[in-house]
């Protein structure tokens, strides 16, 4: 391993600059695409991908709604018989074929369109990730002053703002029971929607766009596109940073939050005495579970195929695997109890029971939670830490989501890209953000709320549930795991049975299943419910990512040739470019002549059906 390492160095001497130059690329395997530079950066960024705002503003309410500690024992069990079994399929694709998912789908090239489906969803919640960043640049510059600027009705509130009559300059603050009539707002909910939102009344009103935000957004723009003008080579230098910040805050808030007077009775509302056993049997609780754990590990989003396909050949992505989705799962509840523990305290001090000041999403990350901070003693301290951490999480998920667009396009047009990468992470990065000014205009919360309940939410099953089946079922599970096992060596028949019974028949039942039990709630933000053509123009979202399904199929259809039954033959058999990227992998299997595919200038196809149905078994 030293030795490797040592040959990996490059020394250029030069007498007139005596200086040591280090080039990076002979370290790499595939010096066409590059690797990570080792396997730290690998890991904290696939960390930090799957980490994300799910994890700080989602898990915790879900835990709280859904039974507290019970309700891990669903979310833990959709973790081992789904997240784990997908996450660990997503991966290993990756790294075998070192494509994006588009390309992937060469083993498969009649569902090339479920590929390109996962890059449409990367490309729709980077434009609301953005926009999450730039809410949290927002709140962490607002922080830097003393008083936060929403700890009291100052003059930018109307005369609806109640601040409960806090009183802010003990070390114990005590309130008096907040009894807030219909139309009366917290000083922290105004400020979100007065100043930080500037918020219009409906989607129908637009207004104009609100600069501070829109400046953060391109201020977000800029470090997305300084962290990722190099790819993976400049990226995996920022996780460092990025993917282990957001822990040192948790712990920090965590440790703060326990010592606080009303923590204990936060932690019980969480996952504690208040545990509810009896929701065990509401097929809503064990739907949650799964699609939190598809939400969080970022699981068709494209991410783990495009980061893992930056591995060498024989990483153990097992190992990875587990590191990796138990580590997202840990971090879910080590953050909810950071967070319980300080609504717990806000609940104490304005005598409100838990289930009173306890929210999720926008709601707890921009006003539950600035509103509890704001009582502490150091306010403004607490603040720009939590909203840092925020920033952080935020964007770890854009760098991957970013990954995913550009690297698809390098790997499609390899002539036209490959050598331009920096400009191309410059193109997408200036696309995103106009993509999201409508974001930052007055009713731009209304299309952040659209683009989350549309696209991130049941659409990523739809995805899982194909790709699971075109890999499983169509190219042939256990061929899939022959090629595993070039890259991690043979494995015991004991080994393959569990991942055998989890994507043959686990996964795909319980997402069919899960499918089958969703319900479509038209969505709302404040109160306010979606006029008809913003409810359509979601529904078009969705379209716009899963139209690329049949339309792909049947374009395909369309161009091959033979009887119908032969063209679906021929577009269900892995393609001639499906194999190991370099030569030295592909070993006797991907040998040029696999199959014994030839094409004719007909453009027909001459397989032997008896060696492809063999190899199948």
């Amino acid at each position: 391993m030293v030795a490797c390492h040592f040959c990996c160095i490059f020394l250029d001497w030069q007498p007139e600059e005596p200086i040591f130059t280090v080039n990076v690329l002979k370290c790499d395997e595939n010096t066409e695409r590059g690797n990570w530079a080792n396997k730290r950066e690998y890991l904290l960024s696939m960390i930090g991908y799957a980490v994300g705002l799910g994890n700080i503003w989602r898990f915790p309410y879900l835990a709280y709604k859904n039974g507290g500690g019970a309700f891990l024992i669903p979310y833990f069990a959709m973790l081992l018989l789904n997240g784990i079994p997908l996450y660990f399929l997503e991966s290993a694709l990756g790294q075998f074929c070192s494509q994006g998912p588009i390309n992937l789908w060469r083993m498969v090239p009649l569902l090339q369109g479920v590929g390109i489906g996962t890059v449409m969803v990367s490309l729709v919640i980077s434009i609301y990730y953005n926009t999450i960043i730039a809410y949290s640049l927002y709140y962490m510059f607002a922080s830097m002053q003393s008083p936060l600027p929403w700890s009291d009705c100052f003059s930018w509130a109307d005369s609806n703002c109640n601040t409960g009559q806090c009183n802010l300059t003990q070390e114990n603050t005590t309130c008096p029971p907040t009894n807030i009539s219909v139309g009366m707002q917290s000083p922290t909910e105004q400020y979100w929607d007065r100043v930080a939102l500037q918020r219009s009344s409906s989607l129908d009103e637009t207004g104009s766009i609100v600069w501070h935000l829109a400046l953060c957004l391109l201020l977000s723009s800029v470090i997305v596109t300084a962290a990722l003008i190099r790819g993976i080579k400049s990226s995996g230098k920022v996780v460092y940073f990025t993917a282990t910040f957001p822990y040192v805050v948790i712990i920090i808030l965590l440790v703060r939050g326990v010592t606080l007077e009303g923590a204990t009775d936060g932690i019980d509302y969480y996952i504690g005495t208040q545990s509810n056993l009896t929701k065990l049997t509401e097929a809503e609780v064990w739907k949650d579970a799964a699609t939190q754990i598809f939400y969080s590990l970022s699981i068709s989003w494209g991410g783990v195929i495009t980061l893992s396909s930056y591995n060498n050949f024989h990483n153990n992505m097992v190992k990875d695997t587990l590191i990796v989705t138990i580590t997202n799962s840990a971090t879910s509840v080590l953050a909810g109890f950071a967070i319980f523990s300080i609504l717990g305290h806000m609940a104490h001090i304005y005598k409100l029971p838990v289930d009173e000041v306890v929210t999720e999403g926008f709601g707890l990350a921009f006003i539950a939670y600035p509103d509890a901070l704001s009582k502490l003693p150091i306010s403004p301290l607490w603040s720009v830490l939590f909203f840092f951490m925020l920033l952080t999480v935020g964007l770890d998920s854009q760098f991957g989501g970013i990954e995913v667009i550009t690297t698809s396009l390098t790997d499609a047009f390899p002539k036209v890209f490959k050598s331009k990468h920096g400009l191309l992470t410059l193109a997408t990065t200036c696309f995103l953000y106009l993509l999201g000014l409508p974001c930052v205009t007055e009713a731009g919360i209304y299309w952040v709320t659209l683009i989350d309940k549309f696209a991130g939410s049941w659409v990523l099953l739809i995805l899982a549930f194909f790709e699971i089946v075109g890999v499983s079922l169509v190219y042939g599970g256990n061929l899939f795991i022959k090629d595993m096992e070039m890259m991690i060596g043979k494995r015991s028949f004991g080994f393959w049975l569990w991942w055998r019974a989890c994507w043959f028949f686990i996964s795909p039942c319980i997402i069919s299943v899960i499918w089958s039990v969703v319900t479509f709630v038209p969505p709302t933000y404040g109160g306010v419910p979606y006029p008809d053509w913003g409810l359509a123009l979601g529904w078009c979202i969705l379209a716009f990512i899963l139209m690329w399904i049949p339309l792909v199929a049947v374009y395909k259809l369309i161009k091959a040739k033979g009887s119908l039954r032969e063209r679906l033959k021929f577009l269900c058999t892995p393609s001639e470019e499906w194999r190991p990227y370099l030569n030295v992998h592909r070993g006797e299997r991907y040998s040029d002549d696999r199959y014994l595919q030839k094409r004719n200038p007909s453009n027909t196809l001459e397989v032997d059906v008896n060696v492809i149905s063999s190899s199948r078994l």
